[in-house]
């Protein structure tokens, strides 16, 4: 049977220009996809002022958008699957930068919403491909490290975003349009094409061995080049080559229980962590503060968020991903119910802060952790539902706050985000399967040298 050995040539390769170049450019996604997530949050007060939006349609926007959240997770999985990791990452964040320009150009909140689905809709889609690549291009002993550095660098997108609306969005009644513009920017991305190299592991799963053995051949010659002659690989496995997996493999046992357990993971996520974030502007201007100033105290709090993957970075191949995930997890509830307590803004401040941190070390913790859970022929189509159910949860998200605030004020909100995290910090820590020990069985190279051609 043809092999190319992908998964153990792979792995033992010392990190070198190419990996960091692969970092740079997933990290540049990253960075505008957290961009453009918040902005209709960042702008959402201002409309409530010129439009004369409601909070019900600020609350009907952001659950469609989640549900363009959900399409985009599972069209993103086929596109993986069938056109490559690395086309599929362009497409996507070429796709969520057309209509975040787009969003520039609205004239209601009809018109508004629909380019916020569409933008959506390529978030998502781009998050699920961009996970998937680095875990299959990067050393399993490192490789969540590397995702937690591209959510590092990704993750300043969000106080970059909300910093700029800070200053921006006040201005005057149309400046708030360039905000959109701002995360349309992602489209960039096209500038390091040449660079990204696709999947090996993705053309071995397809049986395309010769374009993998292509690939890896220029991969490792460039690390060789850097770093000098490679350790030989561990033996390979044969494995014979992998149809595109239909919806129901999910239903295999195999497969039905990490996608059972990560949709609790990314549900809880995702109602928990955008309850807070995409809320948080329009609540504190609710409950009297200026518009300017709640959103300067959230762009504040969100300066926490690159300290916090920073810290996934440190823990993530040090310990248990799923133990990490839980503490993480625990740590959010409670300082997201101490944040809705107070109205001191300096309190507020420091408590969002350490929302922030922690919640986007938890989502680079999840990133790493996902795919993980997963064969190759399962991990694209896995990863994109258990991911795309999350989000499509969040659909009832802002209809549930928006009623909460409504009917019981402004701490019920925070009551039900803490009790999400919680739930969700359980149920990994009950639940979560163990990796640590399969990740460190496929990083032993045997020691002979051999010279790359």
């Amino acid at each position: 049977m043809q092999h190319s050995n992908a998964l153990n040539r792979l792995n033992r390769l010392p990190i070198g220009r190419f990996h960091k170049v692969t970092l740079l450019a997933v990290s540049f996604a990253y960075f505008f996809e957290f961009a453009d997530i918040n902005t209709f949050a960042t702008t959402a007060p201002k409309l409530i002022k010129l439009w004369g939006v409601t909070i019900d349609q600020v609350a009907y926007v952001t659950s469609m958008s989640f549900v363009g959240m959900f399409l985009g997770s599972i069209v993103a999985s086929t596109m993986a699957d069938r056109w490559g990791r690395k086309r599929a990452l362009l497409v996507t964040t070429l796709w969520f930068g057309v209509f975040s320009f787009a969003s520039v150009f609205s004239w209601d909140i009809v018109s508004l919403g629909v380019f916020r689905v569409l933008t959506s809709a390529g978030l998502a889609a781009m998050t699920v491909v961009a996970v998937i690549y680095v875990n299959e291009l990067y050393p399993a002993a490192v490789r969540g490290k590397f995702q937690a550095y591209a959510i590092v660098i990704g993750i300043c997108g969000t106080p970059a975003t909300n910093l700029v609306a800070s200053a921006v969005v006040p201005l005057n009644d149309w400046s708030w349009r360039l905000i959109y513009l701002w995360g349309a920017l992602g489209i960039l991305l096209v500038l390091f094409t040449r660079r990204l190299k696709e999947s090996p592991r993705w053309y071995e799963s397809r049986g395309d061995h010769a374009k993998a053995d292509e690939v890896l051949r220029e991969i490792e010659a460039s690390v060789a080049a850097e770093k000098g002659p490679l350790s030989e690989p561990a033996p390979p496995v044969d494995e014979a080559p992998q149809t595109r997996a239909p919806l129901k493999l999910l239903l295999q046992k195999k497969y039905l229980i990490p996608t059972l357990l990560l949709t609790v993971l990314w549900v809880t996520q995702t109602i928990g962590f955008f309850g807070y974030s995409s809320w948080a502007p329009t609540l504190l201007a609710k409950e009297g503060f200026s518009v300017q100033k709640s959103v300067f105290y959230v762009a504040l709090t969100t300066v926490g968020a690159p300290l916090g993957s920073y810290l996934a970075a440190l823990v993530t191949d040090r310990f248990e991903r799923k133990w990490c995930l839980a503490a993480f997890g625990t740590v959010i509830a409670l300082c997201g119910l101490l944040y809705g307590l107070t109205f001191n803004p300096v309190l507020i401040v420091v408590f969002g802060f350490l929302v922030n941190m922690f919640e986007r070390g938890y989502t680079a913790l999840a990133y790493a952790y996902s795919p993980e859970l997963f064969d190759t022929r399962g991990r694209s189509l896995g990863t994109g539902v258990s991911y795309g159910l999350g989000r499509l949860s969040n659909a009832a998200g802002p209809l549930i706050v928006a009623s909460l605030y409504q009917g019981h004020g402004y701490r019920s909100v925070f009551y039900f985000i803490a009790g999400t995290w919680l739930f969700g910090a359980v149920a990994l820590a009950v639940f979560g399967p163990l990796t640590r020990q399969a990740r460190g069985a496929t990083q032993k190279p045997r020691q002979e040298v051999v010279q790359v051609p």
